[in-house]
């Protein structure tokens, strides 16, 4: 069929589709970790439910001693103040909270970095 008219159809249908432009695509199971760089990856809207599609070769990583997860730990603690909960999680609890950082961090704490749960012990 052809891509234009398979569009359209899906248009009319409701259905809206997007291309994204990722960098990489990270898929985590219990044992490994499947990593796919330059993936092509595609955003499909219909009725209120979203579904991505990943076109490309994926790596696949054992989880848990590998040098490259340390690493992604490490990044991700250094953009914090006090040991664990990364500024970005605590900006995203303050701003859908709407309290300041501060009580953000402490809630993020209290419910063991869990975003959605610091934030519904907020509201």
């Amino acid at each position: 069929m052809n891509p234009r008219k398979m569009k359209q159809m899906m248009k009319q249908m409701g259905i809206d589709v997007d291309e994204l432009d990722a960098e990489e695509v990270v898929i985590r199971t219990a044992d490994e970790e499947l990593v796919f760089t330059d993936a092509q990856v595609t955003r499909m809207d219909a009725q209120g439910q979203a579904t991505y599609q990943i076109v490309g070769e994926a790596e696949s990583r054992e989880r848990g001693g590998d040098a490259g997860g340390a690493e992604a730990v490490e990044s991700a603690d250094s953009g914090s103040d006090d040991g664990g909960v990364p500024d970005s999680d605590v900006n995203i609890v303050a701003e859908r909270a709407g309290v300041p950082a501060e009580k953000a961090r402490e809630a993020l704490e209290a419910e063991d970095g869990d975003l959605a749960a610091a934030i519904a012990r907020l509201e």
